[in-house]
């Protein structure tokens, strides 16, 4: 590892040290102790008047190696973490008798700024990336950053720098830190997938694709692309649909342009990549479709069966249905090895996350294709096995079922709102329904009934709701009262709607509301959406469970502070989740049976993210 850092002095007497430690010159424990080691070789030497400090390869560094994290999360070892802060950036790098100049090209984040700052003087590259992004992982900069940053952009206290040492060192240990770091590598895990990514297969390029219905879903996936350089054909039924599609495009750049994430300039070139369609004469130049209209079956099928006689032999066929079988989508074509799902979540031109479903006949270079577009879109591409409602949806059908089962158990439905928002959600079940909508609720409803008959709570709050007048956010009125300007309101007149429904599910016991804590609340909600995890799991339905993990956290809002439902699920501990679930499932029944995974792990102790994929010979594995 001494390689990774070496020093070059040339004739005119200024020492060159240079990082070495591919890809982004990772300030790993080696690399750190070797730049020390270099720093006190170059002051003991009477042929160095000044030192540059620069990274090989076009990048200063990207930072502390995170990778030591995760070690001390695994072993508790706090002796792994470097004494960086004094040591080498004041003592050694500070404090040393020659001058010092950091040359940062590339970027230089985190420690490797920070080690930047320590240097008596600083030069950059015009572009060069600047950053402290380890507050994203829960830790504050703990070489110095956060006194020499201000000072910079004065002279920080000894007792200064020592309490920055043990706030980090601190903070290293908590489950905040924990779930950060390993949301962190959950997000770049999930671009390894097996038999795909191994195998020597490469992208091929996607530089026009078409999207066929121009609603919410369809307006927002072709605004991704547009914005991303491919070229988009926008197809509608007819010109009615299609201007009102072109204008929701166009809606959301001006967005973006509002919010400052784009420029006008950025826009018009956008929009320039995008041309309608009322058939498919433009088709056959395509490399990728993506279907995005309505959940008809039938409808599904008989696009596919048209896009596969007029697109060339290497499209891409992909659908972006949240809900309906693959091999039904696609069985009336001779086309299915091309066939993938690409869910996008709403709206589609905002939200990170792309779930890509593959069947059992998906090729891996439409697998491989998908995911390099998805990353093209600045999504994170997770690949998942194909079942109904696929991974994300599936592993939170519980979650407002649990919120409506509580409410029925005559437990205030704002005050269930109020608990799973202080746990980290954006929003509770109920709000998220208000603006997702009642027309998601009742179809999704009916379709995890048929799918999950047994285990599931049958509400029927959101018919009652529909039944009088209310929408939610789409006139205003739901369980809550919308009003343009301010935050969402309670909405007090819900409340005999409320006593219809406790009256027609008649599940308290004695006819009396439970009484349950806050912590009870949670858990009711959160418990059961751990239990569909572990089925998730059990089924093979995702490659590991920390893909499930950032799924969620992508796809849910998840708080990544909490790791991921099944990160979060092992810390609270499997064996207390399948007590509580048994219990409940004696007092309240079937919703709340704990699956065979589950009851596995939790009689052996072994934790709910380890062996998640079945052999390739398991029948129940969906990858």
């Amino acid at each position: 590892m001494a390689s990774k850092v070496s020093l070059d002095v040339g004739d005119d007497g200024v020492g060159v040290i240079r990082i070495f430690n591919p890809p982004v010159n990772a300030l790993a424990p080696p690399v750190l102790a070797g730049i020390k080691e270099k720093y006190v070789e170059a002051m003991r030497r009477d042929d160095v008047k000044a030192i540059v400090v620069i990274g090989e390869n076009g990048r200063f560094s990207g930072g502390f190696d995170v990778r030591v994290f995760e070690h001390i999360h695994k072993t508790g070892d706090m002796n792994y973490l470097p004494e960086v802060s004094v040591d080498i950036v004041v003592n050694t790098i500070e404090d040393a008798k020659k001058p010092s100049v950091a040359a940062i090209s590339g970027l230089a984040l985190g420690g490797g700024l920070e080690i930047a700052m320590g240097c008596h003087a600083r030069i950059a590259t015009p572009g060069t990336q600047l950053g402290q992004p380890e507050l994203t992982l829960g830790v504050i900069p703990g070489f110095g950053g956060t006194q020499r940053l201000p000072r910079l952009v004065g002279l920080p206290k000894a007792i200064q720098m020592m309490l920055e040492r043990r706030l980090f060192n601190d903070l290293i240990l908590t489950n905040s830190c924990k779930g950060l770091v390993h949301a962190f590598f959950a997000e770049r895990a999930v671009s390894k997938i097996p038999n795909v990514t191994d195998v020597g297969l490469k992208p091929r390029p996607i530089r026009r694709a078409a999207v066929i219905g121009g609603g919410l879903m369809g307006s927002g996936i072709a605004t991704a692309l547009i914005r991303s350089d491919i070229s988009v054909v926008l197809k509608e039924v007819n010109s009615a649909y299609l201007e009102k599609g072109m204008k929701a495009i166009a809606a959301n750049l001006q967005g973006l342009v509002n919010r400052g994430s784009l420029t006008k300039e950025k826009m018009d070139k956008a929009l320039s990549l995008l041309k309608g369609a009322l058939d498919f004469s433009e088709f056959g130049k395509v490399d990728m479709v993506i279907e995005a209209v309505i959940e008809n079956v039938p409808l599904k099928q008989s696009i596919f069966s048209e896009i596969e006689k007029v697109c060339p032999p290497h499209c891409i066929l992909a659908t972006n249905t949240s809900t309906i079988d693959l091999n039904i989508v696609g069985e009336k074509t001779s086309s299915q090895d091309r066939i993938v799902g690409a869910h996008f979540f709403s709206p589609a031109h905002v939200m990170p996350l792309l779930e890509i479903i593959r069947t059992e006949k998906t090729s891996a270079q439409v697998i491989l294709d998908l995911m390099t577009v998805g990353k093209a879109i600045k999504k994170v591409p997770v690949v998942v096995g194909n079942c109904t409602a696929f991974a994300v949806n599936r592993t939170f059908f519980p979650y407002t079922q649990g919120a409506l089962l509580l409410v029925s158990l005559g437990v205030d439905l704002f005050r269930v709102d109020r608990v799973i928002s202080s746990f980290g959600m954006p929003m509770g079940p109920f709000q998220l329904q208000d603006v997702a909508g009642y027309g998601v609720a009742v179809a999704v409803r009916k379709m995890f009934s048929t799918a999950f008959s047994g285990r599931t709570f049958d509400s029927p709050l959101v018919d009652l709701m529909v039944a009088n007048g209310r929408q939610g956010k789409a006139n205003g009125k739901g369980y809550y009262i919308f009003e343009k300007g301010s935050k969402p309101k309670p909405d007090p007149s819900v409340q005999p709607i409320i006593q219809e429904c406790i009256r027609l599910t008649n599940v308290m016991p004695g006819g009396k509301p439970v009484t349950l804590s806050d912590q009870e609340i949670l858990e009711m909600v959160l418990f059961p959406v751990v239990n569909e995890a572990c089925r998730v799991l059990d089924e093979g339905v995702v490659v590991r469970a920390s893909d499930l993990d950032i799924a969620c956290i992508l796809g849910m809002s998840f708080p990544s502070y909490r790791g991921g439902i099944v990160f979060w699920a092992d810390l609270v501990g499997p064996q207390y989740i399948y007590e509580s679930l048994k219990k409940w499932e004696q007092a309240y029944g079937g919703f709340f049976k704990p699956s065979r995974y589950l009851e596995e792990r939790a009689n052996k102790g072994i934790p709910l993210a380890q062996s998640v994929l079945p052999s390739a010979q398991d029948p129940r594995a969906r990858l």
